[in-house]
């Protein structure tokens, strides 16, 4: 898809001159760390169990180039998309590191134009989230496949002429959907991708010019983000150790 090729293009230099340090696939969240320092975080995507493993054609990506496992982006395998993305976050750490912290969500809030009038399209339901829009009055309509919430035709057409601002869980990188969500977005309704796995990377983006903001999660003690994936803990463990940072997308 046009998007992996373009997360695999944002970052492929950077890849070539460094090594994976660490890969750590936790039952809730992954992280891959750098022998230069990055880190970076992904969900752990896979739709079921049905055995005691889940990586069929297995390889050890540590010590090895990055660039190895940058390629796996474009894998139809989840788990090995999850290591791919988790590491492209990685490989792009030195680059949001210094950003200003947006943990009450104001930047990305004005950066969609979400207001208490506004209709909110959410794919993948983030409670804190939810509650936070209504509380200010916004309205808000989900579809969460895990959770069968929503119908996918009826949430498209809220896409189509509803909505006024959607934000999307950038675990739909991971499944592959993300583009046809983006692509069924009415004209004027401003995008964001939020979530821990978010590619703060704009230039992966710029096919698609209803992304406004990228939300995503910077890790601040490396050690401490993979004990928590380790752990299994979610995200609100992860946040004790990084910033949650929204970059802003000129259209």
């Amino acid at each position: 898809m046009k998007l992996n090729q373009q997360l695999y293009d944002a970052v492929a230099s950077r890849a070539q001159h460094a090594k994976v340090d660490q890969v750590c696939l936790g039952i809730g969240y992954s992280a891959v760390t750098l022998d230069n320092g990055g880190t970076g975080i992904a969900y752990t995507y896979f739709d079921r169990k049905t055995g005691c493993s889940l990586m069929k054609d297995y390889e050890d990506f540590e010590g090895r180039p990055a660039a190895d496992l940058l390629a796996l982006i474009q894998s139809d395998n989840f788990l090995k998309r999850t290591m791919a993305l988790a590491l492209i976050n990685a490989l792009n750490h030195a680059q949001v590191r210094d950003e200003a912290p947006d943990h009450g969500n104001a930047v990305l809030l004005e950066t969609l134009g979400i207001g208490p009038q506004s209709k909110v399209a959410m794919v993948g339901y983030i409670k804190p989230l939810a509650k936070m829009l209504e509380s200010r009055g916004a309205t808000v309509e989900v579809i969460d496949e895990f959770r069968q919430i929503g119908s996918t035709p009826a949430f498209y057409d809220k896409l189509a002429d509803w909505a006024d601002a959607a934000l999307i869980t950038s675990t739909a990188i991971l499944n592959n959907s993300l583009e046809d969500i983006l692509n069924h977005l009415g004209p004027g309704i401003k995008a964001g991708l939020v979530g821990p796995s978010t590619p703060m990377l704009a230039a992966a983006f710029s096919d698609w010019p209803a992304v406004r903001a990228l939300a995503g999660s910077v890790p601040l003690d490396a050690a401490a983000v993979v004990k928590t994936v380790r752990h299994g803990l979610g995200t609100p463990y992860l946040h004790r150790y990084c910033n949650k940072v929204t970059l802003t997308v000129q259209p």
